[in-house]
């Protein structure tokens, strides 16, 4: 994945992929904050993090998990808290909030060669509306 974009198209395929007429539609709001998981966590690591050295997009029962690994050892501020808001004026700032939000179980590993990768579930439920 070279791009948020193609993050975000390869996870859309892996929901229609995995939820289907035989489960039933993924709930739309699911996948729009799923969509918005993948582009902040690929985004980040774009600008932050030295570029993007993996992308994973795996389903599991009730959800996603997502893996992003970047080139930066730098851990994002509000770790094991809330993320400080963004600094009036600044531009950005609200990403890794946003992550915080709306996924489960975040982890992040540092890589033994250098860099990170960020782990995070995001919860799909069967829905009635087609995505």
């Amino acid at each position: 994945m070279a791009t948020a974009a193609a993050a975000r198209a390869h996870a859309r395929a892996v929901v229609e992929a995995c939820w289907d007429a035989s489960t039933g539609p993924a709930h739309e709001t699911d996948v729009i904050d799923l969509l918005l998981v993948v582009s902040e966590l690929v985004t980040n690591a774009l600008r932050h993090g030295g570029g993007l050295a993996g992308f994973e997009a795996v389903p599991v029962p009730d959800g996603i998990r997502l893996a992003v690994r970047d080139h930066s050892d730098e851990v994002p501020s509000g770790v094991g808290g809330p993320a400080p808001p963004p600094a009036g004026g600044a531009a950005g700032g609200y990403g890794w909030p946003l992550v915080l939000r709306l996924a489960r179980g975040i982890d992040i590993e540092k890589e033994p060669g250098g860099g990170k990768t960020i782990r995070v579930f995001v919860p799909v439920r069967t829905g009635d509306k087609p995505i």
